[in-house]
This record gives structure tokens, C-alpha cells and sequence, in this order.
């Protein structure tokens, strides 16, 4: 608070008419200073007061905002860190699952492949065994891809016992072609030649190609859970 001096008015009773004694007048002047001088520190007091008060509810008003919004991110932060920790075990058990169901998935397109291969042998071996002539047919297939030859160019190579069969069976068609046993093939495979140019018309290849296509159609399929 800056230092002042307060001025001194000359009492009025000194300069009018009537005027009191100089004793009166310096009590006078002396009451008055002592007003004034209480005044000033009354009025300082109570401003003094009022800021310090209000200086308080604002500050309380700051730091408790400021307080709550620091608490708030410190939380947060926290309720992340910890979100993180526990998130990454989950994360690893979720592509071991994954991953798991991915085996699985391959593993069981393995054993379909497996299974339609099986009966369709099976099944290849039964028709054989009773019709071995449906051999000529494939042959008469591949023939039809090699460039075109005489008959008699063509040899047909035979399991001995389907090649004994056939020509009971069907003597007209394996006269045809020049049919020669083949110790080294089994039941259902047969090779073509057709002058320069030899094929494989067994059935074994043809079916090995068609497990094939379905093996990459099943690696294709998505799983019920992705297409859902």
C-alpha cells in the first residue's frame, strides 16, 4: 500500500465568526484526522478481505478443474495401460485359435480329398472288374487327342489279365488295335502308342487330375464362419 499524506483542512469554527478557542479547534482537527485515519484502515481492511476471499474461490474453482481434469487423464491412461497388458495374451490365444482353425480346416479338406479318392477307386476297380472293355474307351479318347494314325500303327498296352479279358469279351474291337500285355501296369492302367507318339490312358492319371480340381475348390470354399 503506497504511503500518502493525508492534507489538513483548517477547521471552520477558526475562520467564521464566533470562532472557538484554539484547544476546541486542535480536538476538532484531531477527531477528524482520527475518522479519516479509521476510515482508510477500515476500508482497506474490508477490500483486503473481499479479494483474499474471492482470490480463494476463484483459486479453489482453478485447481479443482484442473485437478479433475489431470485426474482424469492420469486414469485413463492407466485403465489403457492395463487394457494393453491384458489385451495381449487375449490377442495371442485369438491366433493360436485362429490359427488352429486354419489347420484343422486344411486337414480336414486333406482327408475329404483323401476319401473321395478312395471310393473313387473303389469304385473304377468294381466297374473294371466287371466291364474291363470300358478301357477302349479311354483309349479311343486319347487316340483322338494324338494326331491321326492307321490302326494298325497302334499299340494298346494292357494289365496281362484285363488284356486276356478284353479280347473274350470284345474280340471285334481288340482285333482293332495291336493289344500287348504289360506286366509293369496295373489293373486299370493302360499307354497308348500311336506311331511316334505314346499317351497314358489309364485311369490313374485321370483321376489324380480330378482330385486335383477338387482339392483347389476346397482350398477355395471359405469356412462357414467367413462366408457368414
Amino acid at each position: 500500500m503506497n504511503a500518502f499524506r493525508p492534507y489538513r483542512f483548517p477547521p471552520l469554527a477558526l475562520s467564521g465568526p464566533g470562532a472557538s478557542s484554539g484547544t476546541d479547534a486542535m480536538q476538532q482537527q484531531a477527531q477528524l484526522t482520527q475518522g479519516f485515519q479509521q476510515g482508510m484502515e477500515s476500508g482497506f481492511r474490508e477490500g483486503y478481505d473481499t479479494g483474499l476471499e474471492q482470490g480463494q474461490r476463484d483459486g479453489y474453482a482453478a485447481g479443482h478443474s484442473e485437478g479433475w481434469q489431470q485426474g482424469q487423464s492420469s486414469a485413463q491412461q492407466e485403465v489403457a495401460a492395463r487394457f494393453d497388458s491384458l489385451a495381449q495374451p487375449l490377442d495371442a490365444m485369438l491366433q493360436a485359435l485362429q490359427q488352429m482353425q486354419g489347420d484343422y480346416q486344411q486337414a480336414l479338406r486333406r482327408e475329404v480329398v483323401e476319401l473321395v479318392a478312395k471310393v473313387a477307386r473303389q469304385v473304377i476297380r468294381c466297374e473294371l472288374a466287371l466291364q474291363p472293355v470300358q478301357l477302349l474307351a479311354l483309349v479311343d479318347e486319347t487316340l483322338a487327342a494324338l494326331p491321326p494314325v492307321a490302326d494298325e500303327q497302334v499299340s494298346v498296352f494292357l494289365n496281362p489279365e484285363e488284356c486276356q479279358r478284353i479280347r473274350e469279351l470284345a474280340p471285334e474291337r481288340a482285333a482293332r488295335w495291336a493289344l500287348t500285355p504289360d506286366v509293369r501296369l496295373e489293373p486299370g492302367e493302360c499307354r497308348v502308342r500311336a506311331g511316334n507318339h505314346e499317351a497314358d490312358a489309364g485311369c490313374r492319371q485321370r483321376l489324380e487330375a480330378c482330385m486335383e480340381q477338387v482339392a483347389e475348390q476346397l482350398a477355395d470354399t471359405p469356412p462357414p464362419e467367413a462366408a457368414a
